[in-house]
Order: structure tokens, then C-alpha cells, then sequence
């Protein structure tokens, strides 16, 4: 049985996993894409998440599509994103300014088949737009009827008080949540965006529980990662920590829990983000049906204050083992921690 969990101070209900769609339109055709998507809401799940940067748009038209199909829109809470570029050759085609997230909306809500969006977010951080700029456009579209809430994605603590601060001063909707990544190898946001949410009620929803696969034990100490895996194929600072003994040495209790309860490495790493304060829902992300059967299961597992413990031990709280998300490691501008 699914929990639901109140979003924020808003009120919603919405699912103690949230089923990201990054890879649907993509890596994951179309027709598995539904049927995964229908078999989230079958489980449960109130909650999707997408982007209009996934795929280019097709991860977006997939969630459309299968809302259409199912006929269930209006019980899904359905969440998308703006923020990253839509088209190489328009220098206007990116970015958190009013030009681009009117438009955005508009392409949005043609490709995911709706009226409205549930929740609408800032996929990341830009220096260069104001954020009263941003809220002043995101607040419009509310009154519009076009979206009902608003978030951001990767924001520092420091960049969502001046976000809050703003929307005072000019009386205009709030962000209602915040998507952080968020795993056992990155637990930096505990630091002050943890504080900072408890304090303003607003909601978190980690992305990448799983540390992009790593922590569902599929990759061996001492090996490299396979090529059409994603950190085979990106090799970077980032990789180099990640396949390194701290992290195995996390792995290794991660699977060690897992073991003695008669579960998967992932479920008590997704259990573990789950249960951490004032984490509303973690995204998963699913490239198949035999990945979202066993996020799933995370639902039933009860983590223990002694395995809670044990895990601390080897991921210090509010240490980064591997600083998951760097400036300089994609093609945005994103947000340091």
C-alpha cells in the first residue's frame, strides 16, 4: 500500500514516490512508456515529473499520450519543468526569463494533452534573469489558470529564501517544493536546505535516490563500468569518485540491509531517502518495467534506527562522499551546494 504525503503546505496529497519520466520519448520507447506509466497509477503513484528537456519534448507528449489513453488526468498530480534549451540556433530558447517560460507552457501543455499544469518548476538556477523576473512570469501563469503550483530544481538554500523573500515583498506565489539530489553518496543538502524546508514548509522531492543506478549494486569493485551504462559512457571527476572505495564501502552496507531483509540494494536505498526528514517523495526513474516492479517495493521496507546507524557510519550526515552535482559537469548553468 502506497503512502500519500501531504506536498508542502499546500495540502496535496500526492505519493511517497514520485515516477520520473526522463527517459521516456528515449532510451524507453513509447509503448513501454505507457504501460510503465500505467502501472505506476495501477500501484498507486498520484505523482509524475517530466521536463520539456527530456528528449526534446517526447518525454512530455509519452506522459500525454498515456494520460489520454488511461483516461486518469485528473488524478494524477503531473509535474514538468523549464529552465534548459528547447532549440540550438534561438539564443531565447533557454533560460528562467519570462520569453522563454510563456512559450515553454504553451509547448507544454500542447505535448502533455492538458489545460493545466499541477506543478511547473525551474529546472535550474540562472544568474542572469532576476528571480523576480521569473516569479513575476510563473505567477502569471497561475492566474491564468494555466498552473497551479510552482517549484524549483537544484536551487541552493541560499537562492530559495531570496526566492521567498521576493515573492513577499511583491506578493506573488510561492515555490511550493524543491527537487535536490539527494542519496546516500550526496547528503550536503542536509546542511541548510533540509533546515530551510522544515522551517518554510516547503516540500522535497530528491532526484536521483538511486545515485544514477550505482546504489542498486549493479556495478562491481575493481571493474569498470560497462559503455552503454551512463557513467561507462561519461567519464569525468565525477565517475572517478563514484567508482571509488568510500562509495563501494557504502554499497557494501547498502547490500548487507538488503540481504538480511530479503530485498534489493536499491529498495533500502530508496527506503532510506524516503524516510529521511522532511523528504516528501523521491523520483524514480525507471528505464524499464523490471526497474519501476522493483522501486516499487521500496514501499515495504521498514529501515530501523540501528540500520539507520549503520549506514551514517559509512555516509557521514551532511558529507558528500561524491559531490553529485557540479557546475562544470553539464551543459547549464546549475547551482552549487
Amino acid at each position: 500500500m502506497i503512502e500519500y504525503r501531504t506536498l508542502g503546505r499546500t495540502g496535496v496529497k500526492v505519493s511517497m514516490l514520485c515516477l520520473g519520466c526522463m527517459m521516456f520519448g528515449g532510451r524507453t520507447d513509447e509503448a513501454t512508456s505507457l504501460d510503465i506509466i500505467d502501472r505506476a497509477l495501477d500501484a498507486g503513484i498520484n505523482f509524475l515529473d517530466t521536463a520539456n528537456v527530456y528528449n526534446r519534448g517526447k518525454s512530455e507528449e509519452a506522459v500525454g499520450k498515456a494520460l489520454q489513453r488511461n483516461g486518469k488526468r485528473d488524478r494524477v498530480f503531473l509535474a514538468t519543468k523549464v529552465h534548459g534549451r528547447m532549440a540550438e540556433d534561438d539564443p531565447n530558447a533557454l533560460g528562467n526569463h519570462r520569453y522563454h517560460i510563456v512559450a515553454q507552457c504553451e509547448a507544454s501543455l500542447r505535448r502533455l494533452q492538458t489545460d493545466h499544469i499541477d506543478l511547473y518548476q525551474i529546472h535550474r538556477p540562472e544568474s542572469d534573469t532576476p528571480i523576480d523576473e521569473t516569479l513575476r512570469a510563473l505567477d502569471d501563469l497561475i492566474h491564468a489558470g494555466k498552473v497551479l503550483y510552482i517549484g524549483s530544481s537544484t536551487f541552493a538554500a541560499w537562492q530559495l529564501t531570496e526566492a521567498l523573500y521576493i515573492a513577499r515583498e511583491l506578493g506573488l506565489n510561492r515555490f511550493v517544493c524543491e527537487q535536490p539530489p539527494y542519496h546516500l553518496l550526496d547528503r550536503r543538502i542536509e546542511r541548510e536546505l533540509v533546515p530551510f524546508a522544515q522551517t518554510y514548509g516547503t516540500a522535497l522531492i530528491p532526484w536521483s535516490p538511486l545515485a544514477g543506478g550505482f546504489l542498486t549494486g549493479k556495478y562491481k569493485r575493481g571493474e569498470q563500468p560497462p559503455q552503454d551504462t551512463r557513467h561507462g559512457a561519461r567519464q569525468n571527476e565525477r565517475t572517478r569518485l563514484l567508482f571509488s572505495e568510500p562509495s563501494f564501502a557504502v554499497l557494501d552496507v547498502v547490500q548487507a540491509i538488503a540481504q538480511e531483509k530479503g530485498c534489493t540494494p536499491s529498495q533500502v536505498a530508496l527506503a532510506w531517502v524516503a524516510g529521511q526528514p522532511a523528504i516528501t517523495s523521491p523520483i524514480i526513474g525507471p528505464r524499464t518495467m523490471e526497474q519501476l516492479e522493483d522501486n516499487l517495493g521500496a514501499t515495504a521496507v521498514v529501515l530501523t534506527d540501528e540500520d539507520r546507524a549503520r549506514l551514517d557510519e559509512v555516509s557521514p550526515p551532511g558529507r558528500a562522499i561524491v559531490p553529485y552535482y557540479q557546475a562544470d559537469w553539464g551543459p547549464h548553468r546549475y547551482a552549487r551546494f
